[in-house]
């Protein structure tokens, strides 16, 4: 029986490069295509493919959020992030949802392949590329939500006094928030914390 897979990705190119390579393997079987997350899930439910090739960014659901819907659902399920993402809390994000594998688009190709056949014989596809960035960071960031919403409102280029009418607390709040955001990332400023922030996955500028 040939691997059933399901690729979800609101890139018409992506998916047609997908299904592209799969067309050459005798083994694997391409049953479905989603645009985004939502239609991910309900396609999940309705084909129960072997693997699924899951785009983190995508309208309305992204893809960590219905990696986690369909892993909660279906615990067996064996999801592989297929994303341009490359930041460490990127990949965190994906795995901590249940993803087992991590792919970059620019690996499109022998990698995907391999993947999909590593994944679906029970394994974990992390290439060391991905294995590597882990590495570079090491321990894992964690900010508080409410850290992780002052940064997203500097990175806009927002002013302390703006940021705290935003988020509805004083300057002096937002600037404690800062300050523990520059310790945990070990950045000198709220400049080079952003700069870190983008580079390692932890906020993005959509």
């Amino acid at each position: 029986m040939p691997i059933r897979v399901l690729a979800a990705d609101d890139h018409h190119v992506v998916r047609a490069g997908v299904r592209a390579m799969i067309a050459n393997e005798s083994d694997i079987e391409l049953v479905a295509e989603a645009c985004d997350g939502g239609e991910a899930v309900a396609l999940y439910d309705t084909h129960t493919p072997d693997v699924v090739l899951m785009d983190l960014r995508m309208p309305r659901t992204d893809g960590v959020e219905a990696t986690r819907t369909i892993v909660t659902a279906h615990p067996d399920a064996r999801i592989v992030a297929l994303t341009s993402y490359e930041g460490d809390a990127d990949i965190y994000r994906a795995l901590d949802a249940g993803a087992r594998g991590y792919l970059l688009k620019d690996m499109l190709g022998t990698e995907v392949i391999r993947a999909i056949r590593t994944v679906a014989a029970g394994r974990r596809a992390i290439p060391p590329e991905v294995a590597s960035r882990l590495a570079e960071f090491t321990p894992r960031v964690n900010l508080t939500r409410r850290e992780l919403e002052v940064l997203r409102l500097a990175a806009k280029g927002l002013r302390n006094r703006e940021i705290a009418g935003e988020i509805g607390r004083t300057e002096a709040t937002v600037k404690e928030h800062l300050k523990h955001v520059m310790e945990k990332l070990g950045a000198a400023d709220r400049t080079e914390a952003v700069t870190l922030a983008l580079q390692r996955g932890i906020i993005h500028l959509d």
